[in-house]
């Protein structure tokens, strides 16, 4: 009976993946999942009932939950009021003389309001608004342009308070301050290399990014943008200092946040209807982000009661497979998933299965390393989703380039990540020391 147990729900999770790839939510395809395999396990619907939707509250009322709107709410402030197009401008004219310094301010930029959104897509919607047109009226390759906007919107999903290290805390129940402050380093290095090669292939290739002061578009700043950009640059001390302080848990860091980002919408002089619809926008992208991480917490907790993690490791293990080997699978999952699905569907989807095939490796340091390579996949061909919200912004604004430019601009963001994704392997201290002072 126990065979044939294994292999119900080895279909039951097959069925689950063919649902996905024909279209089916993968909400609904979570939830049904959960419900289907837990029956088969008790042989009784109230049962499965029970289980199932005892996982659903019990991760609910989990205050953590509040996180992921507070800080979206919080980047939606700064974004709908301008203060991270202010940003964008302090850093421009900051670098100064800077070879590319429009890339540059473009990936410093997106880092600092990376650290303020935590979501990829928005920092991509945001900054192919504000630093395309620049770099368009300054002559700039578009490849080069757009493939730096592309990579550096990424670092959204590893910049804290990114919202995958929150759904990542929450299915493996790791403590969300030390996945923050574990991301910290890496986020930091990898941005560091994307300005190294924004700069070498500026000098190397000049007509590859002309200065903006010689083709006549030098403005000065007004107090008003110098203000702004700093009140960011504060922002974002306010709440990872607070974090890895030990003055604010994450969740009082969002409230914290949310607070400040508001009061920094009024200064910039956002009304009463720029609120309600930041509230509004706000909880359109948090709201199916809760619903996948319910139906989410639903599929945990059937992979737990099937056992299932261990028939799937005694599979690997049988085939002798060690832990570097293990690790390339799963990068290759991921980066195939990438060209597919959300990251946030990708996580739902594995983690829950692959935290347990690599015990030796610190758990910090593996969700860093996960998070990479599921960055990566967003920049994957030939269905990198970044690269299509960069496309979408562009026709919207009747920008017509290929989208074979964009991907080719953000190849060399895609190895830069897979590099330091490497060094987290290789180094996991990387992540992993920062999380011993939380």
């Amino acid at each position: 009976m126990e065979m044939d147990l294994n292999v119900l729900m080895l279909i039951t999770l097959l069925g689950m993946l063919l649902a996905i790839f024909a279209g089916v939510h993968i909400a609904l395809a979570l939830g049904a999942t959960a419900m289907i395999g837990t029956y088969f396990i008790f042989e009784d619907a109230y049962m499965a009932a029970s289980q199932v939707g005892g996982a659903a509250y019990e991760l609910i009322r989990d205050h953590v939950f509040m996180t992921i709107p507070l800080f979206v709410l919080m980047g939606d402030f700064l974004s709908r009021s301008g203060a991270a197009a202010d940003l964008y401008n302090l850093i421009n004219k900051g670098l100064k003389g800077v070879p590319g310094r429009l890339g540059v301010a473009t990936v410093t930029g997106n880092t600092a309001f990376a650290a303020v959104t935590g979501t990829s897509i928005a920092s991509a919607a945001a900054f192919t608004r504000i630093a395309w047109p620049e770099m368009k009226k300054a002559g700039y390759n578009h490849s080069f342009a757009l493939g730096a906007i592309s990579g550096s919107a990424c670092l959204g999903m590893l910049i804290p308070p990114s919202v995958l290290l929150i759904v990542w805390g929450i299915i493996t129940e790791d403590s969300i301050g030390k996945l923050f402050v574990a991301g910290l380093i890496p986020g930091i290095l990898l941005a560091l290399l994307y300005v190294t090669y924004n700069l070498v292939r500026a000098i190397m290739k000049p007509e590859l990014a002309p200065e903006p002061d010689k083709v006549g578009l030098t403005t000065k700043l007004t107090k008003t943008e110098i203000y702004s950009g700093f009140s960011i640059i504060a922002l974002i001390f306010l709440v990872l200092g607070g974090i890895w302080g030990g003055i604010f848990t994450a969740t009082e860091a969002a409230g914290m946040g949310a607070i400040a980002s508001f009061i920094i919408a009024l200064c910039k002089g956002m009304n009463f209807k720029g609120v309600v619809d930041s509230v509004i926008d706000a909880g359109k992208t948090s709201a199916p982000i809760m619903i996948l991480l319910i139906t989410a917490g639903m599929y945990s907790r059937f992979l737990s009661l099937s056992d299932i993690n261990s028939i799937i490791l005694e599979a690997i293990t049988s085939v002798g497979l060690n832990q570097f080997a293990i690790l390339i699978m799963m990068v290759v999952i991921w980066l195939v998933l990438g060209m597919l699905l959300d990251s946030i569907s990708i996580i739902l989807l594995t983690v829950p299965l692959f935290i347990h095939l690599v015990p030796e490796m610190n758990p910090y340091a593996f969700a860093i390393f996960g998070i990479l390579a599921i960055e990566a996949g967003l920049l994957t061909p030939p269905f990198g989703l970044i690269v299509y919200t960069v496309k979408g912004v562009l026709t919207g604004s009747n920008d017509n380039v290929p989208l074979g430019t964009i991907f080719m601009g953000s190849i060399p963001y895609w190895i830069m990540m897979l590099f330091v994704m490497i060094m987290v392997y290789l180094i996991p201290e990387l992540a992993s020391w920062p999380t011993k002072f939380v």
